[in-house]
């Protein structure tokens, strides 16, 4: 069996050894099914500039005044409480792309500019695809704000060569059912998600995959940063372990076309399920209008949501469609 890029230790119900596993037991795409999609399939064309009419000036500080979260774009989110700020997969690079010059290249700037965010304590990267573990981000974060990061196992070791040279840095490397207490008032709990890794091609399934539950000053988010579907369990599972959630943050774009996307990527009819099952007051829909990953219009993620809450007869502002920029006081 080939050896592990990232990751070393025992085999458990999502890892076999060599790679970890959905509950499902989901995988990927092969690569002649890759070639189907990216030469046989059309795709719409996106505008070079979809900007956002928001642009987010959080405070230095949250305290006791409950929870901020504000939209940066893509699945980039900073959740300010309890005089503690978290970044969730910052993504500032132009592209989500191992290279700069060639890849989906961003639609418009982040709702927050980096400059504009106040001192960073806490990271999470939910996995390591380029849209979501960005290191030049994280390198800067890195530099000037010795932030904390958390991401699922074998990741860290990805954190840790991609950080180099920058001095002593804290990574901690968590397991699906983890919790972490940053403070007395904020803990995190690594929740199962449906979807895979990789940042080559030799590496599919070396590093974990997760969503968060950020419990912040009495408040609870759920974090997805990619998940598919599936049956519907996940997102029960974390109703059972959390049943009160007071904010869900949930990915509805990058899902066409189904043949390839259902088992990683939810569309927004799955979305709208997904948020009825794991009972949040309220959700935002990210992964949307940033970066094209996929073949549908760039509006059609948004327009798609709002038919589907008619559908199941949910209020349409109990679930938006963020734009950078946006922000919400839970």
């Amino acid at each position: 069996m080939a050896k592990n890029s990232y990751y070393s230790g025992p085999p458990s119900d999502h890892f076999d050894g060599t790679q970890f596993f959905n509950s499902r037991r989901t995988h990927p795409k092969g690569l002649l099914q890759l070639l189907k999609w990216q030469f046989a399939t059309p795709s719409a064309t996106w505008p070079k500039k979809f900007p956002s009419p928001h642009q987010d000036q959080p405070p230095a500080r949250v305290e006791r005044r409950g929870v901020r979260v504000s939209f940066i774009g893509h699945a980039s989110y900073l959740v300010q409480g309890a005089g503690h700020a978290i970044l969730i997969d910052p993504v500032y690079s132009k592209r989500a792309s191992p290279v700069q010059f060639a890849g989906p290249k961003r639609v418009n700037a982040p709702g927050l500019p980096f400059e504009a965010l106040p001192k960073i304590d806490t990271v999470i990267v939910t996995h390591n695809h380029y849209d979501h573990m960005d290191m030049p981000t994280l390198r800067k974060l890195a530099v000037r704000d010795r932030p904390r990061f958390i991401t699922p196992l074998g990741n860290d070791t990805i954190f840790r060569a991609g950080l180099r040279g920058v001095g002593d840095i804290a990574v901690t490397a968590v397991d699906w059912h983890e919790r972490i207490a940053l403070s007395a008032d904020v803990e995190i709990d690594t929740i199962p998600t449906q979807h895979w890794s990789a940042r080559g091609f030799g590496d599919r399934m070396h590093a974990l995959w997760a969503s968060f539950v950020l419990k912040v000053d009495g408040r609870t988010i759920y974090a997805v940063g990619d998940s598919g579907f599936g049956n519907g369990d996940i997102f029960r599972s974390v109703r059972a372990r959390h049943p009160s959630i007071d904010l869900a943050l949930l990915p509805i774009g990058a899902y066409e076309p189904r043949w390839f996307m259902v088992d990683q990527h939810m569309n927004p009819d799955d979305a709208v399920q997904a948020f009825e099952l794991c009972g949040a007051r309220r959700a935002v829909g990210h992964h949307w209008g940033t970066f094209q990953l996929t073949n549908e219009p760039i509006e059609a993620p948004r327009e798609a949501l709002a038919l589907a809450l008619a559908k199941y007869a949910v209020a349409q502002d109990r679930f938006v469609a963020a734009l950078p920029g946006l922000a919400i006081d839970v």
